[in-house]
């Protein structure tokens, strides 16, 4: 097309690995999209960008390079081609490239002139194009900036963006004078792509002068970024048998670098695989979107399990020679199939089981399975062909064996069959996988012997039906209840009879014939009895190795006779003493059944006249009937009123009961108003004897009290002041260092000091005062002087006396100190003792008295008793 065409632009680049120079594509028809290729990739490689690379290092002093360069559509596959011829540079053109080059602002249309002009569309500043990871030196001058007024005015130039003034700043630099634009380090194109900047002219007043021009700086992308992979180990599964072309797994690997341009297009392939059987290629990898799919046939879960992969992936279009690279390992595991039935071990399996038995294994099934264990392909599954027609036996897998079970499911009689030959066949729980040559399943046969036991004797029928009437007496033979030995083929054995259970021990059992008859009166009323059947329960055991038994069960239904005449119920009632309302219904009930039971006759009887006289009975249905007043008034209490009761038996069978019925009297609704009076009018014998009983013991209870009281004072009144009475002073060791509480504690009885022909009235005795524990604040009482022939009587009250003033002095001791009882004074009054003559003072005094006073006053009461000695 005479419109499109190749147009090279001249790029400053490092020869080796760097940038020569550039091609653009321009078409004026339409937007292609065109890739670029060398024809000399050796030497020259093209990105997709049209940055043109040198591939190696060249002495263009030898002689000039010619390549090719192409450009092809992606949609019509047309072609475009330049001619490229690479030759040293003149020196004077390397002066000229010296030179920087400049950008100069577009002119401004004059808007003030007279005649019209067509306006000229802006200028578009082609792109500056700087590779990432420049060596420098730096700052390295790009452009020069400039303004055709610099001529006539004095500018200043300015760069304006992300780069100059913006985050990241000071990455771009312009001399204000002269307008060069330069960088000051290296660029990285992974960080930031494009550099978008505005460039400023103004005046030194800071006046615009030239409209602001864009700036775009590319930065040219390096191969300096190795392919990365997304995981290091990739995991993936592929089932066993499958076809070549079978899609397994992808792997992806991404590159930092410029993905349009070949640093960041990559390739994959297939390093190595292990193992390498049975084929060494039995994957491959489509190398550009790294789906990793079968290419050979034979994946085989019992030989090869799994497989390992280690994947490359390559930029620069898998380039070896200029390409980076990085590797991961794929890890593709093969998974079981069906493709392997189950086989038995064995053509034929033995087994035997004693019989009668269940829930008993017999034999074990043994098979094998190549395929993964504990799978739906490897797990088995048994049934019986043929030689089971009742459903005798059943085949269970042991789930961590995967063998088969051969149970009992039902008794198995030895005199019915002696040998069971079983087929079975086994197959996996999933079916075989397509196109497996081998039969979907695997049979085997099964011999079973049973082995005769010696089984329990059997009663014909187990349960037997009996009717009798009640009433039968002992001795009688009801019926003769026998069992059978299902044992044929063992030797004959004896059956010996017993009774195994019998409630009401009623029945016996000959050992021998198995006759039963009754050792009792049969009755149907008897509580072992229900719904009138009885049920007895014997034993039949034989004589073999080992000794067995069976029992059966003899159930008796028991025909009723009248043998059980009427009661009436309840047997209490209440009625009121006047004759509205006055009706109590009554109810007879009878043990028997029909036709020995209701309609019933009530009637009063003859005797004593006062029921007849006092009462009415009317029957308003066959079990039920009213009694009421027969006179105006009867006055309250409680009555025996006899009433009997005649059933319809044949013969009829007929008692008296009696009906305790409590008269009272009524309110108008019929509810008795004195009814505790009267229910305590009538408290029961057993009511009163507990009545009784209780009042007796609290009678024994007071008088135990009371004698217990007497004791206590006795006792009481026996205590001495020295010693206890039970103290002999004979014979006993005596303590004298206990000093004991003081006055508060003592007991003593001051009375019997005392005369009693001395004894003075209370009212003459002064009162005493208990010491108290605080300090009294009242004046110091004097001690009281003894007289000088003291009376023997005066002795009580010469103590109270003593004890008052202890008691009110404020400076005694406390209670558990030594108290004075005598103050004698300076000197005494009385006589010499040695002039006291016992027989001449108070020789006609009668001291008897002294014998009550206890054991502690008889060697006195010896010495003024009277004795002769």
């Amino acid at each position: 097309s005479s419109c499109s065409f190749l147009q090279l632009l001249e790029l400053e680049c490092d020869f080796v690995s760097f940038c020569v120079f550039a091609v653009q594509f321009r078409s004026c028809e339409r937007s292609r999209d065109v890739r670029f290729e060398s024809s000399a990739p050796a030497d020259f490689r093209v990105g997709q960008d049209g940055v043109v690379y040198a591939a190696r290092s060249f002495q263009l002093s030898l002689g000039p390079m010619e390549f090719l360069l192409y450009a092809k559509d992606k949609e019509t596959q047309e072609r475009w081609e330049v001619a490229v011829k690479m030759a040293p540079e003149p020196e004077d053109s390397m002066k000229e490239q010296n030179r920087m080059e400049d950008i100069v602002f577009p002119r401004q249309q004059n808007k003030h002139s007279g005649h019209l002009q067509r306006q000229k569309r802006d200028w578009v500043i082609p792109p500056i194009n700087l590779p990432e990871n420049s060596r420098g030196p730096f700052p390295q001058e790009l452009v020069r900036i400039r303004s055709d007024r610099d001529k006539s005015l004095s500018l200043r130039y300015s760069v304006t963006g992300p780069g100059a003034d913006q985050p990241p700043t000071g990455i771009f630099i312009i001399n204000p004078i002269s307008g060069q634009l330069s960088v000051t380090k290296p660029l990285d194109r992974e960080q930031i792509a494009s550099f978008h900047l505005r460039a400023h002219a103004v005046d030194v007043n800071g006046n615009q002068v030239e409209n602001p021009i864009d700036i775009v700086i590319n930065v040219i992308d390096m191969n300096d970024n190795r392919p990365e992979f997304l995981h290091q180990v990739w995991n993936g599964t592929v089932p066993e048998g499958s076809k070549p072309g079978t899609y397994v797994m992808t792997v992806t690997a991404i590159d930092a670098d410029d993905p349009n341009a070949l640093n960041g297009m990559l390739r994959y392939r297939i390093l190595s695989q292990a193992p390498s059987t049975p084929s060494p290629n039995m994957f491959t990898i489509n190398n550009e979107t790294g789906d990793i799919i079968t290419v050979a046939a034979g994946l085989d879960r019992e030989k090869v399990q799994q497989y390992t992969l280690i994947i490359q992936a390559t930029d620069m279009e898998g380039n070896p020679t200029y390409g980076l690279s990085n590797t991961a390992t794929a890890v593709i595991t093969v998974t079981d199939v069906n493709d392997n039935p189950p086989e038995f071990t064995a053509m034929i399996f033995y087994g035997e089981v004693p019989e009668n038995r269940v829930d008993v294994i017999v034999a074990n099934l043994t098979v094998t399975d190549k395929d993964q264990p504990h799978t739906p392909a490897w797990n088995a599954m048994y049934r019986m062909t043929s030689g089971d027609p009742r459903g005798q036996f059943t085949i269970l897998t042991d789930p961590n064996s995967n063998d088969g079970l051969v149970t009992v499911v039902k008794p198995i009689d030895f005199e019915t069959n002696r040998v069971f030959v079983l087929t079975v066949a086994a197959e996996n729980q999933v079916p075989l996988a397509k196109g497996i040559q081998h039969p979907p399943q695997s049979t085997a046969t099964v011999s079973i012997t049973v082995i005769d036991v010696n089984e329990s004797p059997v009663f014909v029928p187990v349960t037997k039906l009996v009717r009798q009437e009640e009433g039968l007496p002992a001795g009688n033979v009801l019926t003769t209840f026998t069992a059978q030995d299902p044992d044929r083929y063992m030797q004959q054995t004896t059956l010996r009879y017993s009774k195994l259970s019998d409630p009401a021990n009623w029945l016996k059992i000959d050992p021998i014939n198995g006759q039963i008859a009754t050792i009792s009166v049969l009755d149907r009323e008897s509580p072992h009895v229900k719904h009138n059947m009885y049920n007895a329960t014997f034993l039949a055991s034989d004589n073999g190795i080992p000794p067995m038994s069976g029992t059966g069960t003899l159930q008796i239904y028991l025909l009723d006779i009248n043998d059980n005449a009427p009661r009436v119920d309840p047997q209490e009632a209440t009625t009121c003493e006047t004759l509205q309302p006055n009706a109590t219904n009554i109810t007879a009930i009878d043990d028997d059944i029909d036709p020995n039971a209701g309609p019933f006759a009530f009637e009063l009887p003859m005797n004593p006249p006062s029921v007849r006289k006092n009462w009415t009975i009317i029957r308003i249905s066959g079990d039920r009937a009213q009694l009421a007043l027969r006179i105006k008034f009867l006055e309250a209490g409680i009555y025996d009123v006899p009433i009997i009761i005649t059933d319809s038996g044949n013969p009829p069978k007929s008692s008296t009961s009696i009906l305790k019925v409590k008269v009272c009297q009524c309110d108008i609704n019929g509810d008795c108003t004195d009814a505790d009076r009267i229910v305590g009018a009538g408290l029961g014998t057993g009511a009163i004897i507990a009545i009784l009983l209780c009042i007796i013991i609290l009678l024994i209870l007071v008088l135990m009290f009371v004698v217990w009281m007497k004791r206590r004072d006795k006792e009481r009144q026996a205590k001495q002041l020295l010693i206890d009475p039970e103290d002999d002073v004979r014979d006993n060791i005596l303590k004298y260092d206990e000093e004991g509480g003081g006055e508060e504690d003592q007991d003593y009885d001051l009375s019997q000091l005392q005369q009693p022909d001395t004894i003075e009235p209370d009212a003459i005795k002064p009162v005493g005062i208990r010491r108290l524990d605080e300090r009294p604040v009242h004046a110091e009482p004097q001690y009281p002087v003894r007289s000088a022939a003291p009376h023997p009587g005066d002795i009580g009250d010469f103590i109270n006396e003593g004890l008052k003033a202890a008691d009110n002095d404020p400076t005694a001791p406390p209670y558990d100190s030594l108290l004075v009882f005598d103050y004698e004074g300076s000197g005494s009054t009385a006589g010499s003792l040695s002039s006291l003559n016992s027989s001449s003072s108070g020789g006609e005094q009668d001291y008897d008295y002294l014998n009550d006073w206890g054991p502690r006053f008889k060697k006195l009461a010896d010495m003024y008793g009277g004795g002769d000695d």
